[in-house]
């Protein structure tokens, strides 16, 4: 192939078009600005085969119709405490995330949920653990904060407060899938062989340490929330309770940031995540985007945990970093359209 001449390329390179400089600048769709909105999470550890092809749509449709109905409710002026409840009661339901129905199993073959919900503007909030009974583990977070003295409630007198406040209760079959029990037995084997020194070498499953579902929200006031509900880690033992209910660690939500996170959960509660991040863009001066990425790029990887977050400030910006292979992720601002993302 001839070589085009030095003089040759520079001309042609000069007579380039350039763009105006007054064009706007692309937009960064992992970093966008929401006048108001929802962020929403389906969970960190996602993997190309946590689905199977007749699942994916249906997970893909419950999570845009979560979307949706926080838009909803923001959009005729409702409020984000409002928006991020109604979000997470929608992938409550839905048996192919794990929170509510579709729960992963303990060690015990039962089903234990946690919730936790946090107003920013008046530092509320409410959290949950241990729930065998409640359809929705997120309206008793809210009504603990709302209707109580308390920040936390778990086991059977979460339950009995439940009871006595009209909020749902179910049989604990309701919880029980096919689909997670069998993660169950693949997990309990995965343990006997790994206990075994002569056995196989076992590469852990990520998708059995992984999964919570959260939003965060900003309304037309400019109130921000924060709520978050999981299911916790398949096969976990002795009432293990992670940092999703834990104000701080997996949700929080102040008058200038909101954060609810997804992952390895004893991580999150050793380095209280969720408050470390709004703590550098409200005393270090950060931006939300280098807060979430110092927090879960540098020192939750760095210290052997994964999983990710999502944030929104009260200046609309959003960010969503996360260090594992995949992380269910969307959006939706005032112009309606939904943005929805599982990998990098």
């Amino acid at each position: 192939m001839r070589k085009i001449p030095l003089l040759l390329l520079a001309a042609i390179t000069a007579c380039a078009p350039v763009a105006p400089s007054n064009a706007p600048a692309p937009i960064d769709e992992e970093h966008p600005r929401l006048e108001w909105g929802m962020v929403l999470h389906g969970g960190a550890g996602v993997t190309p085969t946590s689905y199977t092809a007749a699942e994916l749509p249906l997970m893909q449709a419950t999570f845009q119709s979560a979307l949706r109905a926080g838009h909803a409710i923001l959009e005729r002026g409702g409020s984000s405490l409002d928006a991020v409840e109604a979000a997470v009661r929608i992938l409550e339901d839905d048996s192919l995330f794990n929170a509510g129905r579709g729960a992963v199993f303990t060690n015990d073959s039962i089903n234990e949920l946690d919730a936790a919900i946090m107003e920013g503007h008046t530092y509320r909030a409410g959290a949950v653990a241990g729930l065998h009974r409640v359809k929705n583990p997120i309206t008793l977070a809210r009504a603990v904060m709302e209707r109580s003295k308390h920040v936390m409630m778990i086991g059977d007198g979460a339950e009995r407060f439940a009871a006595e406040n009209g909020i749902e209760l179910v049989d604990p079959s309701w919880f029980r899938t096919e689909r997670r029990m069998r993660s169950l037995r693949r997990a309990i084997e995965d343990e006997r062989r790994a206990a075994n020194p002569g056995g196989t070498a076992v590469v852990p499953d990520p998708t059995l340490r992984f999964g919570t579902v959260g939003a965060v929200a900003l309304d037309k006031q400019g109130r921000l929330a924060a709520a978050t509900t999981t299911g916790g880690m398949t096969n976990k033992r002795y009432g293990r309770v992670g940092d999703v209910p834990i104000i701080g660690a997996g949700t929080y939500a102040s008058p200038t940031c909101a954060v609810s996170a997804t992952g390895d959960g004893e991580y999150f509660i050793r380095w209280s995540i969720a408050h470390s991040i709004c703590a550098r863009t409200e005393l270090a001066g950060m931006t939300l985007a280098s807060a979430a990425d110092t927090v879960i790029m540098h020192i939750l990887e760095a210290t052997g945990g994964e999983g990710g977050i999502i944030s929104l400030d009260s200046r609309g910006h959003v960010a969503m970093p996360f260090n594992a292979e995949g992380m269910t992720r969307g959006y939706v601002g005032p112009d309606g359209r939904l943005w929805m993302k599982m990998f990098r």
